[in-house]
């Protein structure tokens, strides 16, 4: 979830704004390029312009050295129709050929193409051509004062549609004077044309990408918005999802407004979801998640969300004053939902986790900086777990006891890893006697966890975390390696050794190798198979059956017995036992308990009896307690008896004491 929202987020600050921005200045480079090639165009024209007036103008100043003071270079150029002044270098004319408009105080222009200088003046009565650090510049004559002087100027450079931008090249003689000869841009309608293409062309362009700019500004914002639906969209109610409340809630629930506002996050788990999509279809079924997702948000104010999570879950986040009030309010939701099909009975198991008011050091209401709505739903699903085996609807909240539950699953699976590594997990055994002889004829291995840090725990407190999380695969790899051990041990002590029982996860039975893998640690240790005793759940038998039918054989085969724990806990013992070749049949404790009439259970336990007698299979009796049950049970045949009427499960060291030395030959 975390790596999802830090997703969205940077994905959401590259909004349209930042596209805006991007194109923009694209756009901008492009303006910049297309001026420089066009900049770089004129150049090329100009300089062109300059270097072959420059040359004729040199050739000229040429003449003029060659001739000398004779005149004839003045005479010689005086058939030229270029206008041409020399001039002193105290900028007084000595001579003149032409009208004299040429300004004063030449500058260097140097060309754009090569490292070449050219000394320009402007043209007095037309200078739109002005030299200016270092190149040219275009600018009205500074005597135009009005704008008839402009409009007469104007109609001057416009004839025979030409326009003429007169300037003038300066450049030095032998004799210290210096040649001005005045130069003519003369721009014809081709020029002109090709200037204004220029002009059009660039305002074109410059339209085209402000109408580009707009459609992508629009476009990005339209499709950032579809991103966005999609993302928050849930792919079944075709609602909010759950990423979506994730996010909007947690800002609603840090706002200032809302700090002295109570919220709880709901978890709310539709039973037997799969059920109905097994008796209906799975499209009926999400047409039903669409019709809870909406009842549920109908029930909603403002500022509350409800969006699926997984499955057949929802998680609401409302407001309440009383925790009172927010049960009626959830009880009258759950009523509404469970009405919505007049066929079936819809039933919801509901956990809610109540989200505390932020406060400071001095117990000052102060808005909520993080609240953490993953671990608050954790919370509301784990309050909900603890009813999951009714099938009717309930509402439990998480509490003190609950998050001490979680805290101490949390515990056990941070140090389970080092535990089994440290070997803090001890065997202890539980006998089975003969009821009839009260001879010692087996016994279990039970484990017990003996923490140095947190103590010594029975099996109930950490093997259903090591169910949930897989762990128990190690366990009881740990569980058949020890005993074997202590079988092995005991041998070579001189113990008449019997047969010990292992249980078995089921979770282990989908590995196909699990008969090989048990021998191998048994024969590592050394120990005879017959004195190990393998147990299986009658709950394995609800998964692969013809898997556990291999194994089984597999293990029989290896000269293991095999035997059926907690026999009549389940529903579907008698056809278990149709097809499993099992050696042994343990009876559940629950026959022995609880106020059930005592002919009827007697004729149950009798007959199972009978039925494993039957098969070839030898039957032991659990939490027995009392005398009476032990008379019954050896009237009735019963091979042994394990519960605390005999023993209770012990350490090696005390099992030991009640295991015989085998006789001396």
């Amino acid at each position: 979830m975390n790596k999802k929202k830090k997703g969205f987020s940077k994905a959401n600050k590259t909004n349209a704004w930042t596209i805006l921005v991007l194109i923009i200045v694209f756009i901008m480079a492009l303006q910049a390029i297309f001026m420089v090639i066009v900049d770089s165009f004129l150049r090329y024209v100009v300089d062109a312009k300059l270097r072959s007036e420059g040359e004729n103008i040199r050739y000229m100043a040429w003449l003029v050295d060659s001739a000398g003071d004779d005149g004839s270079a003045v005479a010689l150029l005086g058939g030229s129709e270029r206008d041409w002044v020399i001039r002193d270098a105290n900028g007084e004319t000595l001579h003149v050929e032409g009208r004299d408009t040429c300004g004063s105080d030449p500058q260097a222009v140097r060309l754009f193409t090569s490292q070449e200088t050219v000394d320009i003046c402007p043209d007095k009565e037309q200078g739109f051509i002005y030299p200016r650090k270092g190149s040219l510049s275009f600018r009205l004559p500074d005597d135009i004062s009005d704008e008839s002087d402009l409009k007469t100027l104007l109609g001057k450079i416009d004839q025979g549609g030409k326009v003429r931008f007169p300037f003038w090249i300066a450049t030095p003689l032998k004799d210290g004077t210096t040649l001005y000869g005045k130069s003519v841009f003369v721009f014809d309608r081709f020029h002109l044309a090709y200037s204004l293409g220029m002009l059009v062309a660039f305002v074109a362009l410059v339209l085209f990408q402000l109408i580009l700019l707009v459609i992508l500004f629009i476009s990005g914002i339209l499709r950032q918005q579809l991103l966005t639906k999609v993302f928050f969209m849930d792919d079944i109610t075709n609602a909010r999802n759950w990423m979506w409340l994730h996010i909007n809630g947690t800002k609603v629930l840090c706002r200032r407004k809302y700090a002295k506002t109570r919220f709880a996050l709901v978890g709310m788990a539709f039973v037997n979801y799969h059920n109905f999509c097994l008796c209906h279809s799975v499209a009926e079924g999400e047409e039903l998640l669409r019709e809870i997702d909406h009842r549920i948000r109908r029930a909603l104010n403002k500022d509350e969300f409800c969006a699926r999570h997984v499955g057949a879950e929802f998680a609401v986040l409302v407001q309440y004053v009383e925790r009172d009030d927010l049960k009626n309010r959830i009880t009258e939701i759950l009523e509404d939902l469970e009405s919505i099909d007049n066929t079936h009975k819809l039933s919801f198991h509901v956990g809610v986790a109540l989200i505390p008011i932020a406060t400071d050091n001095n117990g000052k209401i102060v808005r909520r900086r993080e609240v953490d709505l993953d671990a608050n739903y954790n919370y509301a699903r784990a309050a909900s777990a603890t009813i999951k085996d009714s099938d009717a609807s309930g509402i439990v909240f998480f509490d003190e006891a609950l998050m001490e539950e979680q805290k101490w699953i949390d515990t056990v699976q941070e140090n389970q890893k080092a535990a089994l590594a440290n070997e803090e997990f001890e065997v202890y055994y539980q006998p089975k006697y003969d009821p009839k002889t009260d001879e010692l004829r087996g016994a279990e291995a039970l484990i017990r966890w003996n923490s140095p840090k947190y103590g010594f725990k029975g099996p109930g407190a950490f093997i259903p975390i090591f169910e949930s999380n897989g762990f128990i695969k190690e366990i009881d790899h740990y569980m058949v390696s020890h005993v074997a051990r202590d079988q092995r041990a005991w041998l070579d002590q001189g113990y008449k050794c019997i047969p010990v029982s292992v249980n078995i996860s089921r979770a282990h039975f989908i590995e196909t190798d699990l008969a090989e893998q048990i021998s191998k640690m048994v024969d590592e240790a050394g120990t005879p198979h017959e004195l190990i005793e393998l147990e299986v759940t009658e709950s394995a038998f609800f998964d692969d059956k013809q898997a556990m039918i291999e194994t089984i054989k597999k293990l029989k085969d290896n000269g293991f017995e095999v035997s059926m724990d907690d026999f009549g806990s389940g529903y579907s013992s008698l056809n278990s036992l149709k097809d499993m070749p099992l050696d042994v049949l343990k009876l559940d404790a629950e026959f022995f308990r609880g106020e059930a009439e005592a002919e009827r259970k007697n004729i149950v336990v009798s007959e199972a009896i009978r039925l494993a007698k039957n098969l070839n299979m030898r039957t032991v009796a659990e939490g027995v307690e009392d005398k009476d049950q032990v008379d019954f049970l050896a009237g009735q045949g019963c091979d042994m008896i394990q519960g605390y009427f005999y023993a209770k499960p012990m350490p090696k060291t005390d099992f030991e004491k009640r295991m015989k030395k085998t006789e001396e030959p």
